[in-house]
């Protein structure tokens, strides 16, 4: 898997096709990642300390294969390739634009 915490995705496939968001966490070995406001679930979490319980909104893993990374230049989904730059430091691009993937 390609990608990393912070990268920019759009979601591919699934009930919340069309969404951009920002990957929050990484599995890597279940190949899932937790994206910011999609795949909202439902909890009920018991009260404890100050904090009162409730039924909150949690976002969980989806399978990474329903996301693709935001292409820099066209703002579109594109796949992440490698290549080396000058100093022979591999860094990721975008296979659509040939942009470096900050």
């Amino acid at each position: 898997m390609k990608f990393k915490t912070g990268d920019k995705v759009i979601v591919i496939a699934g009930k919340d096709k069309g969404k951009e968001s920002t990957v929050l966490k990484v599995f890597r070995d279940e190949n899932k990642v937790v994206l910011e406001g999609v795949n909202m679930q439902k909890r009920h979490q018991k009260a404890y300390g100050g904090d009162g319980g409730g039924i909150v909104e949690v976002p969980a893993k989806i399978d990474a294969s329903n996301v693709a990374i935001l292409d820099p230049k066209t703002k579109k989904a594109s796949r992440i390739g490698y290549t080396f730059d000058k100093k022979g430091k591999k860094i990721r691009i975008s296979k659509a634009s040939g942009q470096e993937i900050k």
